[in-house]
This record gives C-alpha cells, structure tokens and sequence, in this order.
C-alpha cells in the first residue's frame, strides 16, 4: 500500500494538460486510470501490458454486444467492461510517465488498440442490429447504415485529431500550458469515449438504445465537421 501510496503523490504532478479534454475524461477517466496506475506500478506491470489489459476488458465488452441477446444485465456488464477498459486506457500512459517515460513502440500499441476497439465496437452494434431485430426495431436495412456512419466519423475523427497532433508545432520548452476551458469541456462530452460507453446501459432497452447510439451518431457527424475544419485552419497557418 505504501508503494501505491507513494506513486499517487509522484502521479498527481505528472498528469496531461486538461485542455482540449471533457469534464468525463478529466474528473472521471483520468483520476481512475491515476488509481489504476499506481496499483499497476507496486505490482510490476509494464505499459505495455497494462494496454494489453485494457485491450481485454474493452474487446470482451466489445464482443458480448455482438453475440448475446440485448438485456439490461448485459447492458451493465457491457458498460462496465468498456469503462473499465478506458481507465486503463489511461492508466497506461500515466503509468509510462511515472515509469520514466514510454517509448515508440507503447505509444505505437497504444493507438492501434484504440483504433481496433473503435472499429470493432460499432461493427459490433451492425452485428447486433442484425442478430436481433426485434429486439433492437432494426427490420429496415437502413439501421444497418447507421453504425457504418458513427463508425466513420469516429475513426476519421481519431485520425485526424492523431495527425494534427503530429503535424503541429510543438510548444517551446517552458512555455506555459494554456489554460482549459471548461466551456469546451462541456461542449466536448457528447463526443467522449466515457460518456459514449454509457448508452450501453440502454441495451435492454431495444429501440431507447437504437434512438440514443443513432443521436451520439448523428452528433458525432457533426463534430466531425467542425473538428475538420478548426483542424485545416490550424495547419494552414503552419510554416512549410
């Protein structure tokens, strides 16, 4: 418990900027992925297999939308796989910074386990959409279309918030963080991970959650628009 104890305290004044990142992730996601870190750390784990662990909760929770029959119970096993899984998600990269830093070939996993889950998550839903019909209300092969359209606009969001990352400027050494905005914050939680995962806990619901993943769909669309263009404007003001 000491050891814990101790990696808490150094985690604290080692976290990630809060700017660009929803009120979920920073009060919620970050601080359980801090706890899940410093166990992490007075076991052993590495990164890397902390990443791996994450990849389990998230692919199982991914999985069991795709084959068992829609319910509540399963909504709240569904829910609690990915949301658990997410606070690994972060757990692994804290836990690199409290390790002395991580390297390419952890931040390269990383990614890619993000991107599959994503994928797979919303293939999942077409997945169940068509196991289950009556349950869900998907007779018309247009819902089938549906998680096809999220599944797009999350992917090229993640993408493309990837690169910009990648290819703008980085900031001088010592120059202050700016400040988060807690309006963006709120702004962005219809298009946080965390705040997704929870529409899950409408499984049983059939056509509630039919109606509610195909509005955080529609949202993310939108958000896809407006993430594209703030995103070319940046880079366009970036000396070649």
């Amino acid at each position: 418990m000491a050891k814990v104890g101790t990696a808490l305290r150094e985690l604290r004044g080692a976290q990630k900027s809060a700017k660009g990142v929803s009120l979920y992730s920073r009060f919620v996601n970050r601080p359980a992925g801090r706890y899940l870190a410093a166990v992490s750390y007075a076991l052993g784990l590495t990164p890397n297999q902390v990443t791996l662990v994450s990849a389990a909760f998230s692919f199982a929770a991914v999985a069991a939308v795709a084959l068992a029959a829609p319910s509540w119970g399963l909504g709240i096993a569904v829910w609690a796989a990915l949301a658990v899984g997410f606070a690994f998600d972060s757990a692994d990269g804290q836990l690199a910074r409290l390790r002395g830093g991580g390297s390419a070939a952890g931040e390269w996993l990383d990614h890619v386990v993000d991107c599959a889950k994503l994928t797979a998550l919303h293939t999942c839903v077409l997945i169940a959409f068509y196991r289950f019909p009556e349950a869900y209300g998907t007779d018309g092969d247009g819902w089938l279309l549906v998680p096809l359209g999220f599944q797009f606009a999350s992917v090229v969001t993640f993408f493309g918030g990837l690169l910009t990352e990648k290819l703008k400027p980085k900031p001088a050494p010592g120059s202050p963080a700016a400040a988060p905005s807690t309006v963006r914050a709120v702004a962005l939680l219809p298009v946080d991970y965390g705040v997704f995962c929870l529409v899950f806990l409408a499984l049983g619901g059939g056509g509630l959650f039919r109606w509610a993943y195909a509005g955080l769909g529609a949202v993310a669309a939108l958000f896809l628009l407006a993430f594209l263009a703030k995103w070319f404007r940046e880079l366009s003001a970036v000396p070649r």
